[in-house]
């Protein structure tokens, strides 16, 4: 039997769930309008910007509109887990980044994450999903190229707290019944209940596949706390998925409502990225025509 604690974690944290590149199951969409850049073609390369010691982005104004989008995914997943949102909002124009988390440690997904921000030129959108929120949290803190976040049915944890501190802060949700760990520390998710519970608008023959695909996560990750906080100075969205099991639709409200982010609402299971990939880089693109009007 598990130890108390691990248990805890382990009903806690599918909330940090994603999906892979075979998940996307909404219609693709006509190209639509560049963003409000159109100065360098999309699909032109960036030229890596210099950086400081460790990766981190070195210091330089945010001038021109956000034409760069970062995408950081959640648990038992990797990047692909956008493949849906990345061709939607290329689509658009957009010059997108999606970042492969080791999910091994807190520390190792913020450190993936600058090595991305770190090669990217000019303001950046930092976008995280679930899990993914908490390291764009702490990644923000300190990312001079980062104009704003977006969080997308995600955690974003106060200074010194851990996901597992704003965890607490919800009532417990049936998808946290699906988790296990092995020997090793790592959790993962039963596959027999990954549909009902994490992705019920995804058709199933897809969440089998996603569930054979999933990538483990370490328990300890979710009791490192963070030590910079983003959102407290950078204007941050939040898209709030309204028939989540896994993060229950009252904690994500309490969670945009502290940090103060402007909320787009979406009937969605907690894989919106997958079951709604359409309305999520639709947002996307809206924060990123904000912010493009305040530079």
């Amino acid at each position: 039997m598990l130890p108390e604690r691990l248990l805890c974690g382990a009903v806690l944290c599918l909330c940090f769930a994603g999906a892979t590149a075979l998940a996307q199951t909404t219609p693709a969409a006509a190209p639509a309008a560049s963003p409000p850049s159109a100065e360098q073609p999309a699909n032109e390369p960036a030229t890596p910007p210099a950086t400081e010691a460790g990766g981190k982005p070195a210091a330089a104004p945010l001038t021109g509109p956000v034409r760069n989008i970062v995408l950081v995914h959640g648990a038992f997943v990797d990047g692909s887990s956008w493949n849906g949102v990345v061709a939607k909002l290329q689509q658009k124009g957009y010059h997108v980044s999606s970042v492969q988390n080791p999910l091994t440690s807190l520390a190792d997904d913020v450190a993936a994450t600058r090595r991305v921000l770190a090669r990217e030129n000019g303001p950046v959108l930092l976008v995280g999903h679930s899990w993914g929120g908490v390291v764009i949290t702490e990644v923000a803190g300190n990312a001079p190229n980062v104009a704003g976040l977006v969080y997308v049915a995600a955690l974003a944890p106060d200074m010194h707290q851990s996901a597992m501190d704003v965890l607490k802060q919800g009532t417990p949700m049936p998808a946290g019944q699906s988790i296990s760990a092995d020997a090793n520390g790592f959790l993962w998710l039963d596959r027999a209940h990954y549909h009902n519970d994490l992705a019920a608008d995804v058709p199933q023959t897809v969440t089998r596949v996603l569930a054979a695909a999933q990538v483990p996560i370490a328990a300890q990750a979710f009791n490192e706390p963070v030590d910079q906080v983003g959102w407290k100075d950078k204007p941050s969205w939040y898209v709030l998925t309204t028939k989540d099991r896994a993060v229950s639709p009252a904690l994500q409200k309490m969670i945009a409502e502290r940090i103060g982010a402007k909320v787009v609402p979406v009937a969605s299971s907690h894989l919106v990225p997958v079951s709604h990939a359409g309305a999520v880089a639709d947002a996307i693109d809206r924060a990123a025509r904000e912010l493009s009007r305040q530079q």
